[in-house]
């Protein structure tokens, strides 16, 4: 498992939100015709990424960002995105639910691409480096199991990781969370017994995948 430390590791927007049903179908119009496009076309932006979780119990939809580093976030190209969000994104942010806005570093990682499923492992309320040392041996367990193409532990960053209207601005944990990639259901329900047991204390679910852009 990688272990490198430096600033310039590869950073990741991550926004985990449900949506409000009646508007499920603009919503995801919105995201694949003009949101995925305009935050992957910022410099530095590698790629983005679309899951969708198999039930309704929770927060159903997932977008990554990989970018090459934090300073992406802190670009004035993102921002100028960011801050000036077209009426349709206005409209669709305001369709939100229980969203979770992360900025983060990816800490470690192990493998390589995106998977069919994806399984989310939050920290919840551990934010200390124990947490840290919890995922990461998680990580490298899941890791040589037949099935699993990648791992990557998250780390937010608190100046960048300002919630969206959805996420109350009090009260948030910005605990560690580890993504993990795998070819099939059966494989991420496998992996997501293992987290279970391995952070009790946490939230796990399992999305699949519904389209990649980028490298």
């Amino acid at each position: 498992m990688s272990t490198d430390l430096s600033p310039q590791r590869p950073g990741i927007l991550f926004v985990w939100t449900d949506v409000d049903p009646a508007y499920e179908d603009d919503f995801n119009r919105w995201y694949d015709r003009e949101h995925v496009g305009e935050r992957r076309d910022v410099p530095g932006m590698r790629s983005a990424t679309r899951y969708r979780a198999a039930t309704h119990d929770g927060r159903r939809y997932l977008g990554l960002y990989r970018a090459e580093n934090l300073d992406v976030f802190r670009s004035a190209a993102y921002q100028q995105v960011f801050q000036h969000q077209t009426p349709w994104s206005v409209t669709n942010l305001g369709r939100m639910r229980n969203t979770v806005r992360r900025v983060c570093t990816i800490r470690n990682e192990t493998g390589l691409g995106a998977g069919a499923w994806l399984v989310v492992v939050r920290q919840g309320s551990d934010t200390s480096e124990s947490g840290l040392t919890a995922l990461n041996t998680l990580a490298a367990q899941v890791a040589e199991m037949d099935g699993v193409v990648a791992t990557r532990l998250l780390v937010p960053d608190p100046n960048l990781s300002t919630p969206l209207p959805a996420e109350p601005a009090t009260g948030r944990v910005l605990d560690p969370i580890l993504l993990i990639e795998t070819t099939s259901e059966p494989v991420a329900a496998a992996v997501a017994r293992i987290a279970g047991d391995a952070v009790p204390a946490g939230e796990i679910a399992t999305l699949n995948l519904l389209w990649h852009l980028g490298g």
